[in-house]
């Protein structure tokens, strides 16, 4: 397979597609809309998953898993959690296959029918709430902090790689809590980690807000969001937390007695992200060359690739190199030493760069002599001659330099494409010619929603926490407006 990728400024999503792709992210299955997550994208999402599972745990949370079918019975318990979700389910119906009367296909057995008909699970508010009214009777079960690891399915009629899939992998927080205060405590706390891994570990900025009522989660009374600008000025929801209120707790009946010994419903927070998140990291920071991954999140932070002619430079520079490998991993660098002798190096600086492998060290025979190394950053495509001596430092320091140059080239963009607009002319013409946030005043209202979206296509991804009070009038009916959404259109 050609490494050549089309370029970003030609057909944004070919280029996209072509990174996951080319760079072993992921590739689609012989499932409509399902994906096969290959070893080196899973790779990335391992290392996701480990520090937000540290994150998870370190703010009182224990993982748990519960089952992949849901009764569907259970749905219809939350009006309007159901109704958000109907038209995604996967409906299991039987229970057993047999062969068909010539003996040459497969049919499903019509005697096998299930009695009560089984949703795979598209989230798992409704079978968790089952196990909580279980658990919980007093204010001592709480408050009760679960977080899943799982698969879900969302029956999707348009899939992207990652971005999109019928079925995708992620985390669910479901919490319990005594009061309405420390159940909006929590889900602002859950706002703030993913806020905080976005940032700190795949090095992509993000706005804090709330999402207006129709852009809440099903059954929410309030929706937290984080929201983050690709390279094509489009806007990617990466995390959401909602505070579902007493509303699945009235659904399936979870009373806990107070300490002053009243009987009352517990309060709910729900929350998650998912493996969208890898398609934010190719789109914040990847390139014309391919992808640019983090250090912080590259299964690979340095490749060691020898050059050499004869059997003796090989064995001379490999010694060095093993030397430098066991340096490195004392340190908690994660290198690979590649010495294949199927592919010139040539080949090999192709391939990492395509991987996005933050630094590339080169190794010849003249470097042995002169006690040096050819340093390549991924980040800046740059080359530099280094000194051997104290490499596992200079390196440790460089990727710490990589990982926030990334981020302050994704802030530098995302703050030059926030745009502020009084009309709806120069929201079109933003909207059309420059892209990214636009920050506009809204009457408040749904219509008003409903109507400049189906103009334009942009929604409001959040109406931002640090938003400041501001009189103002609506964009497109010119009512009165006390703040600046945010706009855009978004994946």
């Amino acid at each position: 397979m050609s490494k050549k990728l089309t370029k970003r400024s030609e057909d944004y999503s070919k280029w996209y597609n072509e990174i996951v792709v080319k760079a072993d992210l992921a590739e689609n299955s012989g499932v409509r809309g399902m994906m096969v997550i290959k070893p080196y994208g899973y790779a990335i999402w391992e290392k996701m998953q480990a520090e937000l599972d540290r994150m998870f745990k370190e703010t009182g949370h224990e993982n748990a898993y519960f089952p992949l079918l849901i009764p569907k019975s259970y749905f219809s318990k939350e009006a309007s959690h159901v109704a958000g979700f109907a038209k995604e389910c996967a409906v299991v119906t039987h229970y057993r296959l047999k062969n068909d009367e010539n003996g040459k296909g497969i049919i499903v057995d019509e005697n096998a029918k299930l009695e009560e008909e089984l949703i795979i699970r598209p989230t798992s508010e409704t079978i968790i709430w089952d196990s909580y009214r279980k658990w919980i009777q007093s204010y001592r079960d709480l408050p009760l902090l679960i977080n899943q690891w799982a698969n879900v399915v969302r029956w999707e009629m348009r899939t992207r790689l990652f971005l999109r899939t019928a079925e995708f992998l992620w985390q669910e927080g479901h919490t319990a809590h005594a009061t309405k205060a420390e159940a909006i405590e929590e889900t602002e706390k859950m706002q703030n980690v993913y806020a905080t891994f976005a940032e700190n570990f795949m090095a992509m900025p993000v706005i804090k807000g709330v999402k207006t009522e129709s852009e809440r989660f099903s059954g929410a009374l309030e929706t937290y969001t984080i929201e983050a600008l690709m390279q094509d000025g489009k806007a990617l929801q990466a995390g959401t937390t909602h505070f579902l209120g007493q509303n699945f707790a009235k659904a399936f009946d979870v009373k806990f007695t107070s300490k002053e010994g009243k009987l009352d419903y517990v309060w709910a927070t729900s929350w998650g992200v998912s493996t969208r998140l890898m398609g934010a990291l190719v789109m914040t920071h990847s390139d014309d060359f391919g992808l640019v991954l983090p250090p912080k999140l590259a299964p690979i932070q340095v490749v060691i690739v020898p050059i050499y002619k004869t059997d003796e430079q090989f064995d001379a520079i490999s010694a060095k190199a093993e030397e430098m490998v066991k340096e490195f991993r004392k340190k908690g660098i994660s290198v690979k030493y590649d010495h294949r002798r199927t592919h010139k190096p040539g080949w090999k600086f192709a391939e990492y760069e395509l991987k996005g492998v933050p630094l590339r060290i080169a190794i010849g025979p003249r470097d042995l002599e002169n006690g040096t190394l050819e340093l390549a950053r991924r980040d800046t495509l740059t080359k530099e001659i280094v000194s051997q001596e104290n490499i596992s430092n200079t390196i440790a320091n460089l990727l710490d330099e990589i990982q926030d140059n990334l981020f302050n080239k994704a802030l530098e963009y995302r703050n030059n494409h926030i745009t502020e607009v009084n009309s709806f002319d120069e929201f079109k013409e933003v909207l059309e010619n420059k892209g990214g946030f636009i920050l506009a005043h809204w009457d408040g209202t749904a219509e008003t929603e409903e109507k400049i979206k189906n103009i334009t296509k942009a929604t409001i991804r959040c109406i931002p926490l640090d938003a400041k009070d501001e009189e103002g009038k609506c964009i497109l009916t010119g009512k009165k407006s006390s703040k600046r959404v945010l706009f855009s259109k978004a994946y």
